[in-house]
């Protein structure tokens, strides 16, 4: 999801067959899938879904590899129940289908959330990563929530916002040179400004080549070509929680 004004038509990827190894869980008003690591951790990650929503398996295994890094992972149902959207949408509808699902329109979520990491699992540092659409809603909740530690969003952009300049949350941004959703002009004058007007820390970085969806929606196993790339950007996301967390 290029930004919350000229959202993607973006493909579903290499859908992984994955079951993965946590476990789903009712928080509040939305159900969540939770992961947690080997040995006991502080330290928990809220990791944001892509339009196919929390099921996709290719985001539970983001999060198992983050509880396998140490961290209490949770992939909340941000759409509250509502249907994601799916290949066989008509993308013509997108607009439409998106109206009720604003990656900036989470708060009730995100706080409940964070009311069960901090009240339930005894998280003291948390973090959030998120892709497409869930890359938006991270860069939102840099700007919103200055409890969160460290936010790496992965290709996704805020664009409509005054202060969307203004991180709370030192925050990486993860881009494929490639993406057609996200051209790299949008790129430049994010990092343009982020140098003029932000006061925490942040990296923006483009990986050559790429396309969107490459950090989660790419087997590496089957796209010999990218797996550099992927692995790279995912040491990267790891690299990032682990400085600021």
């Amino acid at each position: 999801m290029a930004n919350e004004a000229q959202p993607c038509p973006c493909d579903i990827g290499d859908r992984m067959e994955y079951g993965g190894l946590g476990q789903e869980v009712q928080i509040e008003h939305i159900k969540a899938y939770v992961v947690k690591p080997s040995a006991a951790s502080d330290k928990a990650i809220i990791v944001i879904q892509d339009i196919y929503g929390w099921l996709l398996p290719n985001t539970r295994y983001m999060a198992d590899m983050l509880a396998a890094n140490g961290y209490i992972a949770v992939c909340p149902d941000f759409f509250d129940g509502k249907e994601p959207w799916s290949p066989s949408h008509d993308w013509s509808k997108f607009q439409e289908w998106l109206e009720d699902k604003k990656p900036t329109n989470i708060n009730k979520e995100v706080d409940a959330v964070l009311r069960f990491l901090k009240e339930l699992c005894g998280a003291k540092h948390i973090g959030a990563v998120g892709f497409c659409w869930g890359g938006v809603a991270t860069h939102y909740l840099s700007l919103q929530y200055p409890e969160i530690k460290a936010g790496v969003s992965v290709y996704g952009i805020i664009r409509e916002r005054e202060d969307r300049y203004d991180l709370k949350s030192p925050t990486l941004f993860i881009f494929g040179e490639n993406d057609a959703i996200i051209p790299l002009h949008q790129v430049s004058v994010l990092e343009v400004k982020l140098k003029e007007k932000c006061t925490v820390d942040y990296q923006v970085k483009i990986f050559p080549g790429q396309t969107h969806g490459f950090v989660h929606r790419k087997r590496e196993d089957i796209n010999p070509k990218d797996s550099s790339s992927i692995q790279e950007a995912r040491r990267d996301m790891l690299n990032w929680l682990n400085k600021y967390m």
